[in-house]
Formats: structure tokens, C-alpha cells, sequence
């Protein structure tokens, strides 16, 4: 493989409106691929300007569409939408607004059981769901998908064949979820 040939300014915008074109960056995840591309480091930063300027780089944007894809589309809970906009290099305050609102009205437990539905079908028909191992696997998927320990073990309850099996969080377990 050839290494890449390294842009001036205006070559580095062209890049930067085709790399738009193809996905949504944010500024910072942009800024890190033209560095990669750049002749000079000091043409970066006025390209991303000049795209702030005329509209094609947008972080709170990007942050709204990145997140409401990730609950309506995805059905991810809190913490996973989150973590997500924050590995896409959103600054924290606005991935922070962003969840917030994109969250506001949200019933927690009925997102879970939709999760439920629809990635755990053996979970929602009763299947395994008396064995101690299959509820654990369904509560980790559960976590990573974003949602908080004790409305996952409310949930898995409804569908676990022995719900004394599913014991409560530790108190600083829930913490953390906050």
C-alpha cells in the first residue's frame, strides 16, 4: 500500500466536503483526519473553520442527529448514546444536551422491553429464562446497550421464570448508572 499524498489548504478542504459527503463528521473527529492528510498542520484549523462558516460542519447538529439515530433508530439507552457521541469527540457539555433532550419524555422500562422484543427474542418467549447464565448474558447485553441496572433487573424479572434469581444492584452500582 502507497502512503497518501499530503494535501495543501485547498486540496484539504476539497477532502474535508467529500469526507461530508459520505458521513457526518464532528469537528474534532474532521480535525484528527485532515491532521492525517494535512501538508501542514496549520491548514486544518481554518478548513474547519471556513465549513463552520458555511454550514457543512456542525457539532450541535451532528450531536442532535447522532443521538435521536441512536435512540429511535437504535433504541440504545442513556449511558451507550452517551459514550457513543463522546468516542465521536463531541464536546462533553453538548453530548450531555443532546442525551438530555433527546431522552426528555423517555420511559426507561418501556425502552427495555422493546430492546427486549426485538434484540432477545428467546428472552421475550420465556425461553432460558430460568437458567442463572442466560439472565446474566441478558443483563450484560442490556448494560451495554446503555440502560440502568435496576431497570434492567425490573424488567428481566417480567420474563425470568424464577425472578428470585435476580437479585438487586448494589447501592453504588446505581450510582453510577446516574
Amino acid at each position: 500500500m502507497r502512503p497518501q499524498a499530503r494535501l495543501d489548504g485547498d486540496a484539504l478542504f476539497e477532502y474535508a466536503v467529500r469526507a461530508l459527503a459520505t458521513r457526518s463528521y464532528s469537528s474534532e473527529e474532521l480535525r484528527t483526519k485532515l491532521r492525517r492528510r494535512a501538508q501542514k498542520i496549520g491548514d486544518v484549523d481554518p478548513v474547519i473553520s471556513r465549513l463552520r462558516e458555511i454550514g457543512y460542519l456542525n457539532d450541535e447538529r451532528f450531536a442532535e442527529m447522532f443521538t435521536t439515530l441512536r435512540v429511535e433508530s437504535d433504541g440504545f439507552g442513556r449511558a451507550r448514546v452517551l459514550s457513543d457521541l463522546r468516542a465521536r469527540r463531541v464536546a462533553p457539555p453538548l453530548a450531555e444536551k443532546a442525551v438530555a433532550r433527546a431522552f426528555s419524555g423517555k420511559n426507561e422500562p418501556e425502552m427495555i422491553a422493546a430492546w427486549i422484543e426485538r434484540r432477545m427474542p428467546s428472552v421475550a418467549a420465556g425461553e432460558h429464562t430460568g437458567d442463572e447464565r442466560q439472565l446474566a448474558a441478558a443483563w450484560r447485553k442490556l448494560r451495554r446497550a446503555g440502560f440502568s441496572s435496576g431497570a434492567i433487573l425490573t424488567e428481566l424479572r417480567r420474563f425470568a421464570a424464577r425472578p428470585d434469581l435476580l437479585e438487586d444492584p448494589p447501592p453504588e452500582d446505581e450510582a453510577a448508572d446516574a
